[in-house]
């Protein structure tokens, strides 16, 4: 007598895509919302009179498919990173707060990407 098998799963059924890109559009997001927070934080640190203007500038924005970390395009930023042509001429070097952030996001994004990871495998078992 032949044994019949019914296999059924979002696997098998297609689902399987689509959760995946769920799972790395969120995966991204919480990677830029640390960023985000990261970069807040160290400005709140190393700025010398902060008047909250620039750190509440501090956002994610949609580039083509990334999100990216950016400070709105205020004017002074790639001064106050250290990027602008000012920091040639100045004794101000800037402080390359959104480089040290990018830095510690890359060797933290996978303990930040776990909970996310965790919650679409449950969805394709």
């Amino acid at each position: 007598m032949p044994t019949k098998v019914n296999v059924t799963g979002p696997l098998l059924n297609g689902d399987a895509p689509g959760v995946i890109g769920d799972l790395l559009d969120d995966a991204e997001h919480e990677v830029a919302q640390a960023g985000v927070n990261a970069v807040r934080t160290e400005l709140g640190r190393v700025l010398r009179r902060p008047t909250g203007r620039y750190r509440s500038a501090v956002q994610t924005d949609r580039r083509g498919d990334s999100i990216v970390v950016t400070d709105g395009g205020v004017i002074y930023g790639p001064w106050l990173e250290g990027t602008g042509s000012r920091n040639r001429t100045t004794r101000f070097r800037g402080y390359s707060t959104f480089r040290r952030v990018t830095q510690r996001l890359q060797a933290d994004a996978v303990q930040l990407t776990e909970p996310v990871v965790e919650t679409h495998l449950r969805r394709l078992r």
